[in-house]
C-alpha cells in the first residue's frame, strides 16, 4: 500500500468515527447543560466551594466567577512547583524556578500547556498528576461554560442572565469530560501506553552505555491532554514519544480525542438554539476548512522531490517512522487548528509551505473546530462579523439567530478578534528589537524569525506547541509568552461574555423574506471567506517574512 493511499484511509476512518459520535455526544452535552437536575458528586463540590448552582448570573458576575476561579487556580499550580522539592513523589527533582513557574501556571490555566521544560526531568508525580493533569480538566470545563453562556445568549430573550458558572464548570468536568476520559485511558493503555508511579529506571541502549526513563500516570493524563484540547505532554518529546503514542492506532485515536467535543459542540449549539440546521451550517464551515488545511498539508509534505525525499517517501525529516508523513500531517494539522498544541512531530522540520500552515491553523484563531469551547466562541463571533458584512453589502441590519447586531454587539466582535493578533505581532517585534531574546534562535534568517513568530502565535492563541528550534527557557520568553498565554486567554473571554450578555437582554427579531439564512451553505461559504480574508489580511505581511519566504527560497 503506497503511502498516500495509507493517508487517505487514515483520513476516511477518522472521519467515519467522528461522525458516529457527533449526534449522541452533542445532544448528551447540550442535555448535560439545559438540565436542572445536579448529581449527588456534584452537590458535595458546590457544598465544598460554597457555591449556589441555581442562582443565575449576569455576564458581569458569571466572568467574575471565570476570573476568580483562574486566578486561584494559577496561584495554587504557582505553589505547587516552588515546593515541588519538599512534596513526596517528587523523583529527586527541584522546585521549580520562578519565572518557569509562572510560565507553566500561566500556560495550563489558560488551556495553552506551553513547556519550556523537560517534563520527564523537571516535574514529579504530585505535579504532573495533582497540579497540571487537574488543569488539563477544569481549563478546558471553562472554555465549555464561556461558550455555553454565549449559546444561551443567542437562545435567551429579554434576560441578561447566561446561566450559573460553577454549575457549568462542575457539570462540563464530571459529565463529560471524567468519563470519557476513563474510557479513553484504558484505550490507550490497551495500545500500549504506560500508567504507573514508579521511580527513575536506568536502562540500556544499544552500542552501550545506558539511559534513565521514569514512569509515570501518563494514559491518563494523555487522553484529557487531548479531549481537552490542552497539549502538554508527560514527556519532552510529547507525542512522539512511545509511551504516550505507541503506535499508529493510538495516533489515529488521539486524533480523534482532539476533533471530538468540538465538532460535537455545533450540534449542542444547534439543539440549544433551537435550529440543528445552524448547528450543520457552524460543522460545515469548520469541516471546509480543516479538511482544506489537511489535503495541503498531506500535498506539500508528499510532494517535495529529491533523492532523500524520493527514498523516504516524501519529506520525513522530524517525523516517526510508526507514523509517517500521513499520521504525521493529519496530527499538525488538528493541533494546530485546535487548541491542542500537542505534536507528534517536529513542526520546524516541516517544508517552508508546511510550517506555515501549521502557523496560519492557529492564526485563524484556532476556531476549525477549534479548542474545546474557545472553537464554538470563537467561530460565532467570526459568524457575526460575517452577518454584518453581509448586511452592509445589502443595506439591512444585520441579524443572526433572531438578534439583531448592532453597533454594540459589532464592538465586541471586533475587540474580540483584534486581542490576539496585536499579542501575537507586538511581542514579536519587540523580541528582534531587543538584543537578548534573538539569541534563543537555533538558526536564522526566514527559518529564524519563524521560531519566535510561531512561539507567540502558539502562546497568545492558547496552542502550546513549539516550532521546536527555538530556546524559550529564558526569563524574557518565560515571562512574554506567559503574559501572552494570560491576556490571549481571559481578555477575549471578557468581550465574549459581553456580547452574550448584550444577546441575552434583546427581544427576539422576527424572520422576514429580506432575512439572511444562516443555515444554509451560501452562508457557509461567506463565513470561511471572511475568516480567510480577516487572518490573510492581519498575518500576511508577517508570514511573507518568514514560512512563504522559506518555502519560495527552498
Amino acid at each position: 500500500m503506497s503511502p498516500v493511499l495509507a493517508g487517505v484511509l487514515q483520513l476516511l476512518a477518522l472521519v467515519a468515527a467522528l461522525g458516529l459520535s457527533y449526534r449522541p455526544l452533542g445532544d448528551h452535552m447540550a442535555r448535560v447543560y439545559s438540565s436542572e437536575k445536579h448529581l449527588r458528586p456534584e452537590k458535595w463540590i458546590y457544598k465544598a466551594i460554597g457555591a449556589n448552582p441555581s442562582v443565575e448570573m449576569r455576564w458581569p458576575a458569571y466572568l467574575r466567577g471565570v476570573l476568580a476561579f483562574s486566578a486561584v487556580s494559577v496561584l495554587f499550580l504557582y505553589l505547587l512547583q516552588r515546593v515541588q522539592g519538599s512534596l513526596p513523589g517528587s523523583l529527586g527533582f527541584v522546585s521549580i524556578d520562578p519565572d518557569q513557574a509562572f510560565n507553566t501556571a500561566a500556560s495550563f490555566v489558560a488551556n495553552t500547556n506551553w513547556q519550556s521544560y523537560y517534563g520527564e526531568q523537571a516535574m514529579g508525580h504530585v505535579v504532573q498528576t495533582g497540579g497540571l493533569a487537574v488543569q488539563n480538566f477544569v481549563s478546558a470545563a471553562v472554555g465549555m461554560a464561556v461558550a455555553v453562556a454565549l449559546v444561551r445568549g443567542f437562545a435567551r430573550s429579554r434576560t441578561g442572565e447566561l446561566g450559573n458558572f460553577w454549575s457549568d464548570l462542575v457539570r462540563g468536568t464530571v459529565r463529560i469530560l471524567l468519563p470519557i476520559s476513563v474510557i479513553g485511558a484504558l484505550v490507550l493503555v490497551a495500545c500500549g501506553a504506560i500508567q504507573n508511579f514508579s521511580g527513575i529506571h536506568e536502562v540500556g541502549q544499544f552500542g552501550g552505555g545506558t539511559q534513565q526513563w521514569n514512569g509515570g500516570a501518563v494514559a491518563s493524563q494523555e487522553v484529557i491532554k487531548e479531549l481537552g484540547t490542552n497539549g502538554g505532554g508527560y514527556f519532552n518529546a510529547n507525542s512522539a514519544h512511545p509511551f504516550e503514542n505507541p503506535n499508529g492506532l493510538s495516533n489515529l485515536f488521539e486524533i480523534y480525542l482532539i476533533l471530538v467535543i468540538p465538532f460535537a459542540l455545533t450540534r449542542t449549539f444547534g439543539r440549544m438554539v433551537g435550529s440543528i440546521k445552524q448547528g450543520y451550517a457552524i460543522l460545515g464551515t469548520m469541516a471546509t476548512i480543516w479538511l482544506g488545511f489537511t489535503a495541503l498539508m498531506m500535498w506539500t509534505e508528499f510532494a517535495h522531490h529529491g533523492p532523500a525525499f524520493d527514498i523516504a517517501g516524501g519529506a520525513m525529516e522530524g517525523k516517526e517512522t510508526r507514523f509517517g508523513i500521513a499520521g504525521s500531517s493529519l496530527f499538525s494539522v488538528a493541533t494546530t487548528l485546535t487548541s491542542t498544541g500537542a505534536v507528534n512531530s517536529f513542526h520546524s522540520s516541516y517544508t517552508g509551505f508546511g510550517g506555515g500552515l501549521t502557523m496560519l491553523g492557529m492564526q485563524l484563531g484556532e476556531i476549525a473546530p477549534g479548542g474545546v469551547g474557545s472553537g464554538l466562541y470563537g467561530m460565532l463571533i467570526m459568524a457575526v462579523i460575517a452577518v454584518f458584512i453581509a448586511g452592509l453589502m445589502v443595506g439591512r441590519t444585520p441579524e443572526y439567530l433572531g438578534k439583531k447586531i448592532g453597533t454594540r454587539e459589532i464592538k465586541f466582535a471586533a475587540c474580540y478578534i483584534l486581542v490576539t493578533p496585536a499579542l501575537v505581532l507586538c511581542f514579536t517585534a519587540a523580541s528582534f528589537v531587543l538584543d537578548t531574546p534573538s539569541h534563543s534562535m537555533t538558526n536564522s534568517g526566514a527559518h529564524g524569525f519563524s521560531e519566535i513568530l510561531y512561539a507567540f502565535t502558539s502562546g497568545a492563541n492558547n496552542n502550546g506547541s513549539a516550532f521546536a528550534g527555538l530556546n524559550a527557557d529564558t526569563q524574557w520568553f518565560n515571562s512574554t509568552i506567559g503574559i501572552a498565554m494570560l491576556l490571549g486567554r481571559f481578555l477575549p473571554m471578557v468581550f465574549v461574555l459581553a456580547l452574550a450578555g448584550s444577546l441575552a437582554e434583546q427581544a427576539p427579531v422576527p424572520e422576514t423574506a429580506g432575512t439572511l439564512r444562516t443555515e444554509k451553505p451560501l452562508f457557509t461559504g461567506l463565513l470561511v471567506g471572511t475568516i480567510m480574508i480577516i487572518a490573510g489580511l492581519t498575518y500576511f505581511p508577517a508570514l511573507a517574512l518568514g514560512p512563504l519566504a522559506e518555502g519560495l527560497a527552498a
